[in-house]
């Protein structure tokens, strides 16, 4: 019953009641990412979505299925793959606001903090 009424009101973890509703009178399965996300679009192609497996993070949208998103290109990637460049880095979600989120050296955050050697503090006399 907690997970039923937590389905209907939260929209961060997970899908939310409405767009499963929508999804399934409305939606036609277009592809799956490597992350295990769904995309989806209406029969008339105006709408296109994407249910996340696991938490809900825009960055996790690799950018071959952005494009489809955004109707940058007609064709989903599982119909027409993009061809990738050579100096092409792969897609790598922002880990922003996450434990493994980068910290510099100094940083608080980080295990082991780094005592700087080029400050000294000041104390009043």
């Amino acid at each position: 019953m907690a997970n039923f009424i937590k389905r209907i009101f939260t929209w961060w973890d997970g899908t939310a009641f409405g767009t499963s509703i929508f999804t399934a009178r409305k939606g036609q399965r277009v592809g799956e990412d490597a992350e295990g996300n769904v995309y989806y679009r209406t029969r008339d192609d105006k709408r296109r979505w994407v249910i996340y497996k696991g938490q809900n993070e825009a960055t996790r949208v690799s950018p071959d299925w952005h494009g489809w998103l955004h109707h940058t290109w007609d064709e989903p990637p599982t119909d027409k793959p993009i061809v990738h460049k050579d100096w092409e880095k792969p897609h790598h979600p922002n880990l922003t606001g996450t434990a493994a989120a980068y910290a510099p050296a100094g940083s608080l955050r980080r295990a082991d903090p780094v005592a700087r050697q080029d400050y000294e503090a000041w104390t009043p006399e």
